[in-house]
Protein backbone atom coordinates (compact mmCIF):
# COMPACT_ATOMS: atom_id res chain seq x y z
CA UNK A 1 0.00 0.00 0.00
CA UNK A 2 2.76 2.66 1.12
CA UNK A 3 4.64 1.97 -2.40
CA UNK A 4 1.57 2.10 -4.19
CA UNK A 5 0.43 5.33 -2.57
CA UNK A 6 4.04 6.87 -2.95
CA UNK A 7 3.99 6.01 -6.94
CA UNK A 8 0.54 7.57 -7.17
CA UNK A 9 1.50 11.32 -5.87
CA UNK A 10 4.17 11.57 -8.71
CA UNK A 11 1.57 10.35 -10.78
CA UNK A 12 -1.08 12.43 -9.98
CA UNK A 13 1.75 15.32 -10.05
CA UNK A 14 2.53 14.23 -13.94
CA UNK A 15 -1.25 14.41 -14.63
CA UNK A 16 -2.13 17.86 -13.17
CA UNK A 17 1.40 19.59 -14.60
CA UNK A 18 0.21 17.89 -17.94
CA UNK A 19 -3.51 19.21 -17.72
CA UNK A 20 -2.40 22.76 -16.55
CA UNK A 21 -0.35 23.06 -19.73
CA UNK A 22 -3.47 22.03 -21.55
CA UNK A 23 -5.20 24.87 -20.20
CA UNK A 24 -2.50 27.41 -20.28
CA UNK A 25 -2.19 26.74 -23.98
CA UNK A 26 -5.99 27.65 -24.37
CA UNK A 27 -4.58 31.35 -23.93
CA UNK A 28 -2.44 31.67 -27.34
CA UNK A 29 -5.75 31.14 -29.96
CA UNK A 30 -7.82 32.75 -27.37
CA UNK A 31 -5.61 35.82 -27.60
CA UNK A 32 -5.48 35.19 -31.63
CA UNK A 33 -9.35 35.39 -32.07
CA UNK A 34 -9.35 38.49 -29.51
CA UNK A 35 -6.71 40.53 -31.86
CA UNK A 36 -8.68 39.36 -35.30
CA UNK A 37 -12.09 40.98 -33.57
CA UNK A 38 -10.22 43.65 -32.35
CA UNK A 39 -8.75 44.38 -36.10
CA UNK A 40 -12.22 44.08 -37.43
CA UNK A 41 -13.42 46.47 -35.36
CA UNK A 42 -11.08 48.97 -35.39
CA UNK A 43 -9.59 48.71 -39.23
CA UNK A 44 -12.32 49.69 -41.08
CA UNK A 45 -9.70 50.81 -43.35
CA UNK A 46 -8.67 47.78 -44.48
CA UNK A 47 -11.49 45.30 -43.59
CA UNK A 48 -14.62 47.34 -44.24
CA UNK A 49 -17.35 49.16 -41.91
CA UNK A 50 -19.32 46.31 -40.22
CA UNK A 51 -23.17 46.23 -40.65
CA UNK A 52 -25.19 46.86 -37.12
CA UNK A 53 -25.78 42.75 -37.16
CA UNK A 54 -22.10 42.35 -37.62
CA UNK A 55 -21.71 44.27 -34.81
CA UNK A 56 -23.52 42.90 -32.42
CA UNK A 57 -22.19 39.22 -33.00
CA UNK A 58 -18.57 39.99 -32.44
CA UNK A 59 -19.87 42.04 -29.14
CA UNK A 60 -21.36 38.11 -28.66
CA UNK A 61 -18.14 36.65 -29.72
CA UNK A 62 -15.72 38.92 -27.70
CA UNK A 63 -18.06 39.21 -24.19
CA UNK A 64 -17.44 34.58 -24.63
CA UNK A 65 -14.16 34.80 -25.16
CA UNK A 66 -13.62 36.80 -21.93
CA UNK A 67 -15.53 34.18 -20.46
CA UNK A 68 -13.35 31.26 -21.75
CA UNK A 69 -10.38 33.67 -20.60
CA UNK A 70 -11.71 33.76 -17.15
CA UNK A 71 -12.26 29.99 -16.76
CA UNK A 72 -8.71 29.35 -18.24
CA UNK A 73 -7.39 31.87 -15.27
CA UNK A 74 -9.56 30.26 -12.80
CA UNK A 75 -8.50 26.49 -13.43
CA UNK A 76 -4.66 27.62 -13.41
CA UNK A 77 -5.24 29.60 -9.99
CA UNK A 78 -6.74 26.41 -8.74
CA UNK A 79 -3.84 24.50 -9.82
CA UNK A 80 -1.53 26.79 -8.06
CA UNK A 81 -3.58 26.21 -5.00
CA UNK A 82 -3.34 22.73 -5.36
CA UNK A 83 0.58 22.90 -5.33
CA UNK A 84 0.29 25.13 -2.14
CA UNK A 85 1.18 28.02 -3.89
CA UNK A 86 0.02 31.40 -2.39
CA UNK A 87 1.25 34.77 -3.04
CA UNK A 88 0.13 37.48 -0.83
CA UNK A 89 0.73 40.74 -1.84
CA UNK A 90 -0.12 43.98 -0.47
CA UNK A 91 -3.49 44.91 -1.77
CA UNK A 92 -6.03 47.80 -1.18
CA UNK A 93 -9.58 46.75 -0.12
CA UNK A 94 -11.09 49.27 -3.19
CA UNK A 95 -8.84 47.34 -6.05
CA UNK A 96 -9.91 44.14 -4.58
CA UNK A 97 -13.73 44.61 -4.59
CA UNK A 98 -13.89 47.02 -7.86
CA UNK A 99 -11.54 44.31 -9.74
CA UNK A 100 -13.90 41.81 -9.00
CA UNK A 101 -16.93 43.64 -10.40
CA UNK A 102 -15.65 44.53 -12.89
CA UNK A 103 -14.82 41.19 -13.92
CA UNK A 104 -18.71 40.25 -13.10
CA UNK A 105 -19.97 43.02 -15.24
CA UNK A 106 -17.64 42.91 -18.04
CA UNK A 107 -19.19 39.60 -18.94
CA UNK A 108 -23.17 40.77 -18.82
CA UNK A 109 -22.88 44.31 -18.53
CA UNK A 110 -20.19 46.43 -20.36
CA UNK A 111 -21.39 49.89 -19.55
CA UNK A 112 -21.50 49.12 -15.99
CA UNK A 113 -18.52 47.76 -15.82
CA UNK A 114 -16.78 51.25 -17.32
CA UNK A 115 -19.16 52.95 -14.63
CA UNK A 116 -17.19 50.76 -11.67
CA UNK A 117 -14.07 51.50 -13.44
CA UNK A 118 -14.26 54.93 -13.26
CA UNK A 119 -15.81 54.97 -9.58
CA UNK A 120 -12.93 56.53 -7.29
CA UNK A 121 -15.32 57.69 -4.88
CA UNK A 122 -16.95 55.08 -2.53
CA UNK A 123 -20.49 57.34 -2.00
CA UNK A 124 -20.72 57.37 -5.78
CA UNK A 125 -19.38 53.33 -6.76
CA UNK A 126 -22.45 52.40 -3.77
CA UNK A 127 -25.00 54.56 -5.82
CA UNK A 128 -23.66 52.64 -9.02
CA UNK A 129 -24.43 49.53 -7.59
CA UNK A 130 -27.86 50.55 -5.93
CA UNK A 131 -29.14 50.89 -9.16
CA UNK A 132 -28.33 46.86 -10.45
CA UNK A 133 -29.68 45.99 -6.65
CA UNK A 134 -26.71 45.55 -4.71
CA UNK A 135 -25.53 46.59 -1.37
CA UNK A 136 -22.23 47.48 -0.78
CA UNK A 137 -21.47 47.79 3.31
CA UNK A 138 -17.80 48.93 3.85
CA UNK A 139 -16.10 51.45 6.29
CA UNK A 140 -14.22 54.30 4.33
CA UNK A 141 -11.32 53.86 6.46
CA UNK A 142 -11.42 50.03 5.12
CA UNK A 143 -12.07 50.41 1.97
CA UNK A 144 -8.82 52.71 1.55
CA UNK A 145 -6.71 50.25 3.43
CA UNK A 146 -4.04 47.67 2.18
CA UNK A 147 -3.79 44.11 3.19
CA UNK A 148 -1.12 41.23 2.71
CA UNK A 149 -3.22 39.12 1.12
CA UNK A 150 -3.45 36.51 -2.27
CA UNK A 151 -5.04 39.15 -4.51
CA UNK A 152 -6.10 36.06 -7.45
CA UNK A 153 -7.56 33.76 -5.61
CA UNK A 154 -9.52 36.05 -3.47
CA UNK A 155 -11.01 37.98 -6.38
CA UNK A 156 -12.21 34.13 -8.09
CA UNK A 157 -13.66 33.53 -4.71
CA UNK A 158 -15.51 36.89 -4.56
CA UNK A 159 -16.55 36.53 -8.12
CA UNK A 160 -17.88 33.12 -7.53
CA UNK A 161 -20.22 34.13 -5.05
CA UNK A 162 -21.36 37.45 -6.30
CA UNK A 163 -22.06 35.61 -9.12
CA UNK A 164 -23.74 32.97 -7.90
CA UNK A 165 -26.13 35.61 -5.71
CA UNK A 166 -26.64 38.17 -8.85
CA UNK A 167 -28.05 34.96 -10.21
CA UNK A 168 -30.30 33.49 -7.52
CA UNK A 169 -31.58 36.65 -5.74
CA UNK A 170 -34.80 37.65 -6.25
CA UNK A 171 -34.18 41.34 -6.30
CA UNK A 172 -31.15 42.41 -4.09
CA UNK A 173 -27.79 41.25 -3.18
CA UNK A 174 -25.57 42.54 -0.41
CA UNK A 175 -21.81 42.45 -0.08
CA UNK A 176 -20.50 43.33 3.33
CA UNK A 177 -16.85 44.05 4.37
CA UNK A 178 -15.65 44.23 7.95
CA UNK A 179 -12.82 43.34 10.30
CA UNK A 180 -11.94 42.36 13.60
CA UNK A 181 -8.47 43.30 13.49
CA UNK A 182 -7.50 39.66 13.35
CA UNK A 183 -9.34 38.97 10.13
CA UNK A 184 -11.16 40.37 7.67
CA UNK A 185 -15.23 38.91 6.32
CA UNK A 186 -16.56 38.92 2.98
CA UNK A 187 -20.13 38.60 3.73
CA UNK A 188 -22.49 38.13 0.29
CA UNK A 189 -25.64 37.46 1.02
CA UNK A 190 -29.11 37.26 -1.98
CA UNK A 191 -33.06 37.68 -0.95
CA UNK A 192 -33.57 34.44 -3.44
CA UNK A 193 -35.49 30.67 -2.86
CA UNK A 194 -32.55 30.00 -0.58
CA UNK A 195 -30.81 26.16 -0.03
CA UNK A 196 -32.01 23.75 2.07
CA UNK A 197 -29.90 23.02 4.81
CA UNK A 198 -29.84 19.21 4.29
CA UNK A 199 -27.83 20.46 1.00
CA UNK A 200 -25.42 23.09 2.97
CA UNK A 201 -22.59 20.76 2.42
CA UNK A 202 -23.23 19.21 -1.07
CA UNK A 203 -23.39 21.99 -3.10
CA UNK A 204 -19.53 22.36 -2.31
CA UNK A 205 -19.28 18.99 -4.09
CA UNK A 206 -18.36 19.31 -8.11
CA UNK A 207 -21.05 19.05 -10.25
CA UNK A 208 -23.78 18.47 -7.81
CA UNK A 209 -26.95 18.58 -8.33
CA UNK A 210 -30.33 18.51 -6.80
CA UNK A 211 -33.23 16.25 -7.70
CA UNK A 212 -34.40 17.19 -11.04
CA UNK A 213 -38.37 17.99 -9.32
CA UNK A 214 -36.86 19.51 -6.63
CA UNK A 215 -38.89 22.86 -6.31
CA UNK A 216 -35.36 25.11 -5.53
CA UNK A 217 -33.01 25.96 -8.50
CA UNK A 218 -30.08 24.60 -8.72
CA UNK A 219 -26.74 25.91 -7.01
CA UNK A 220 -23.28 24.53 -7.01
CA UNK A 221 -24.14 22.86 -9.92
CA UNK A 222 -20.58 23.26 -11.92
CA UNK A 223 -16.91 24.24 -10.46
CA UNK A 224 -17.44 27.25 -8.72
CA UNK A 225 -18.80 26.43 -5.31
CA UNK A 226 -16.21 23.60 -5.52
CA UNK A 227 -13.70 25.84 -6.29
CA UNK A 228 -14.28 28.37 -3.70
CA UNK A 229 -13.84 25.39 -0.99
CA UNK A 230 -10.64 24.18 -2.65
CA UNK A 231 -9.10 27.93 -2.76
CA UNK A 232 -10.53 28.74 0.86
CA UNK A 233 -9.02 25.70 2.57
CA UNK A 234 -5.58 25.90 0.83
CA UNK A 235 -5.41 29.25 1.82
CA UNK A 236 -6.18 28.93 5.62
CA UNK A 237 -9.29 30.66 5.36
CA UNK A 238 -13.15 29.55 6.50
CA UNK A 239 -16.31 29.47 4.64
CA UNK A 240 -19.61 29.52 6.35
CA UNK A 241 -23.21 29.45 5.01
CA UNK A 242 -26.44 30.99 6.91
CA UNK A 243 -29.52 29.99 4.71
CA UNK A 244 -32.95 28.04 4.51
CA UNK A 245 -35.54 27.73 2.26
CA UNK A 246 -37.26 30.89 1.44
CA UNK A 247 -34.76 32.89 3.35
CA UNK A 248 -32.22 33.72 1.29
CA UNK A 249 -28.50 32.94 1.65
CA UNK A 250 -25.25 34.36 3.09
CA UNK A 251 -21.57 33.10 2.27
CA UNK A 252 -19.20 34.21 5.09
CA UNK A 253 -15.51 34.33 4.09
CA UNK A 254 -12.86 35.04 7.12
CA UNK A 255 -9.23 35.66 5.73
CA UNK A 256 -7.09 35.28 8.85
CA UNK A 257 -4.74 38.80 8.46
CA UNK A 258 -1.02 37.67 9.39
CA UNK A 259 0.36 41.02 8.67
CA UNK A 260 -1.43 44.21 7.64
CA UNK A 261 -0.31 47.61 6.21
CA UNK A 262 -3.36 50.03 7.09
CA UNK A 263 -3.00 53.42 5.95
Amino acid sequence: MGEGSTGARPRRRRDRIKLDLLIHDFKVPLAVIEAGITSLKRRTDKYGPLTEKQEKVLARVSRNIKVIQTLVGDALELGRSREGIINPSSVRISELIGQSLVEIFDLTDGATAEKVKTCTDLGLLKETLETKGISLKVEPDLWCSDFLLDEPKLQQILRNLLSNALKYRRSTVELVVETDLENLFFHVGDDGEGIPSVFHKKIFESYFQMDTTDTYTVRGHGLGLAGVMVLIEDMGCGLSLESDEGKGARFTVRVPLSCTCSE
